[in-house]
């Protein structure tokens, strides 16, 4: 499922966005110390020099943005190698993450917490980080999907068996902003997790552009792709819903959920059309009804794209694209009804009935003075209408053209540039085939299109279910019993002695089995067995998985002789949420910090009443000033020391962070 020594022009991208991630890192590190030095004095000459230093290290920062912009718009590396006559469609860039060493601290914890020998476990350890190294090179295919999928799941094993809820056990993780390149660091593997499903639903989407769109089952895969790239994205937004990462923020999955089903949107029009539009009536209202819905969708992705926060992240040249789809696909809409209403005057045989229905339902309102029967019989009022359509359609055309020429990184897209230029020709040659000497009594303004489709698209919610991974550390036991939560005794060995075929307890549940009705007076409760023990292992066999009858079996199996059992007793633990957690920057307008969480755990005052634990990445406005991070986002400096703090949907509370 991963090829880390492919040089394609897609790892390529990845290559440069980790370099990039690397300096845009440095420079967000100077300039948190330029202003905090900034802060802290009060040298008229030293603060001119900062400011001074400031004003490079935020033009520097602007720069690296445009640069990982730039990456996130070369569309063309993602799409079908064949030659294509289509609009390019936008995937999402992987995100980039630091090594993990996992073998310190799940080795101490195997110690610690399970009492076993930890060196039995460095295979497993190792397989694990294996995986998670090859999810950083995913194949652009299914088998990638499994592979980050497996990850996920394994994640889940993982998370109940090494951590716990009230404490870090040393792990940090870090992750890059897909939009930003700022880093995120925790020691929550939640991060890691969501990180994780980030990079499915983008590894879907470059699945979805590279699917061949000139043939029926490439268009097929590809609305498949981008539908489940949106039920991924969604399930990430549903379930962790404070990522500390504007890329994974609720307002940011819900615009790329938006997009993605747009793009599935635009694949199925292109299906509609495949074979070719024949110019018959109600062919063409189908196709203009279906053409007019993708025009709407990405209008409404256009407007999201604009809202606070998402568009001082979200990548300038995806606005514009998506701006000019709706003008693109807006005038195709026009141009099909000016088709319907130019070439297909009322026959004598046609069914008039019919053909004003289906006409009616493409307006919301006719022009004043006409009815839709009666610009169906008089080839006057049809021609007004259908160059009215014409006319609009043209102006739609050339907003299209204008926008991406004002766009750098769109107008070097020449396929793009090429399909734009087509569509507008094409208008033009059919308002100049019309007859033009009426034109300056046509005062008729083209009413807007009602847009309807057949084809119904939504979310594929991911399965899971369909991938089977084993736990790497299936040997600690049944998870249900062996976990982080549960707390136990170091093993005991019990001796025990046979009395008359007599074992003077009886075991129950499923693995591992549990003493119950122990008889006090028995030399296994003289030996130290209590009642609730649970039997690890016989005679030197690990017997976790075993059940009650299987376990008896063994006792039977060794006759009179004595036999050492290893028993665990549970320990009740009254655990505590860990109130610490990454947060969003306050103090700064358009700002995001970098932080890491401490490893050290703060004394509660036993007189005082302790605070009410907050749940992993809680959102909140209290301590505001404390939250302020010095580590963000390009942002001008004013030459005051005084910096207005302007509340933030994103502001995340959080009374204990640490910070770099």
């Amino acid at each position: 499922g991963c090829n880390p020594l492919a040089e394609t022009g897609r790892s390529k991208l990845q290559n440069q966005r980790a370099v990039l991630n690397q300096q845009i890192l440095r420079a967000v590190r100077m300039r948190a110390g330029a202003e905090n030095l900034l802060r802290a004095t009060t040298n008229n000459k030293v603060r001119e020099q900062v400011l001074l230093e400031l004003s490079f290290v935020n033009s520097d920062l602007q720069i690296l943005k445009e640069e990982l912009e730039g990456l996130n718009i070369s569309v063309e590396v993602y799409q079908n190698a064949e030659e294509t006559f289509s609009i390019p469609l936008v995937p999402l860039g992987l995100k980039e993450t630091k090594d993990v060493d996992f073998t310190l601290p799940l080795k101490d914890f195997i110690l610690e917490h399970y009492s076993q020998d930890s060196s039995e476990y460095e295979d497993e350890i190792a397989d694990l980080m294996d995986l998670r190294q090859a999810c950083r090179t995913p194949s652009r295919d299914e088998a990638g999907i499994e592979m980050l999928i497996s990850y996920f799941l394994q994640l889940g094993y993982v998370e109940n068996r090494f951590f716990p809820p009230t404490r870090h056990i040393g792990v940090l993780f870090t992750w890059y902003d897909s939009f930003t390149g700022v880093p995120v660091c925790q020691q929550n593997l939640l991060l890691e997790k969501a990180s994780v499903l980030f990079n499915i639903g983008a590894l879907y989407t470059q699945i979805g552009t590279r699917c061949n769109r000139q043939t029926q089952a490439g268009l097929e895969n590809a609305v498949d792709a981008f539908q489940k790239a949106a039920g991924v994205l969604s399930y990430l937004k549903e379930t962790f819903t404070h990522t500390p990462s504007y890329d994974m923020s609720p307002a940011m999955l819900n615009v790329l959920v938006k997009m993605m089903l747009a793009q599935a949107r635009e694949c199925v029009f292109e299906q509609t059309g495949l074979s070719g539009i024949r110019n018959e009536f109600f062919t063409l209202v189908k196709m203009t009804q279906e053409v007019a819905k993708v025009g709407e969708v990405y209008m409404l992705v256009n407007t999201a794209m604009n809202q606070e926060p998402v568009k001082e992240n979200i990548p300038y040249s995806w606005s514009k694209l998506a701006q000019i789809k709706s003008d693109h696909y807006k005038a195709l809409a026009h141009y099909f009804i000016a088709t319907i209403l130019c070439d297909h005057e009322l026959q004598p045989g046609d069914d008039e009935d019919q053909q004003e229905k289906a006409l009616s339902q493409l307006y919301d309102y006719v022009p004043e003075g006409l009815m839709v029967l009666a610009v169906l019989k008089d080839k006057v009022q049809r021609k007004q209408l259908g160059k009215a359509h014409l006319r609009k359609a043209i102006v739609y055309h050339e907003e299209a053209l204008r926008v991406c020429g004002l766009c750098k990184k769109l107008r070097n897209i020449e396929v793009l540039q090429e399909v734009l230029t087509a569509a507008h020709k094409r208008s033009l040659l059919k308002y100049a085939q019309q007859e033009t000497e009426d034109d300056f009594l046509s005062l008729i303004q083209a009413p807007d299109i009602l847009s309807k489709t057949e084809h119904k698209i939504e979310t594929i919610a991911p399965q899971f279910s369909k991938v089977k991974v084993k736990d790497f550390f299936h040997k600690l036991g049944p998870l249900t019993v062996f976990s982080a939560k549960q707390r136990w005794t170091a093993p005991r060995t019990i001796c025990l002695h046979h009395e008359a075929g007599e074992l003077g307890f009886s075991l129950k549940g499923g693995s591992p089995v549990q003493v119950y009705c122990l008889d006090p007076v028995c030399s296994a409760a003289s030996a130290g067995l209590k009642e609730g023990d649970y039997i690890v292992s016989v005679g030197g066999m690990d017997c976790k998985w075993l059940g009650a009858n299987e376990v008896l079996e063994k006792l039977k199996s060794v006759g009179k002789q004595p036999v050492e059992l290893e028993v665990i007793s549970c320990q009740d633990t009254a655990a505590s949420l860990h109130s610490k957690s990454a947060t969003y920057s306050m103090g700064m307008q358009k700002t995001y910090s970098l932080i890491c969480l401490a490893m050290d755990e703060d004394k509660i005052d036993q007189t005082k009443k302790a605070p009410l634990k907050l749940p992993f990445l809680s959102w909140g406005t209290k301590n505001r000033q404390k939250a302020a991070s010095t580590l963000c986002l390009p942002s001008a400096v004013a030459g005051s020391s005084q910096i207005k703090k302007k509340p933030s949907p994103f502001t995340l509370l959080n009374t204990e962070s640490s910070w770099y």
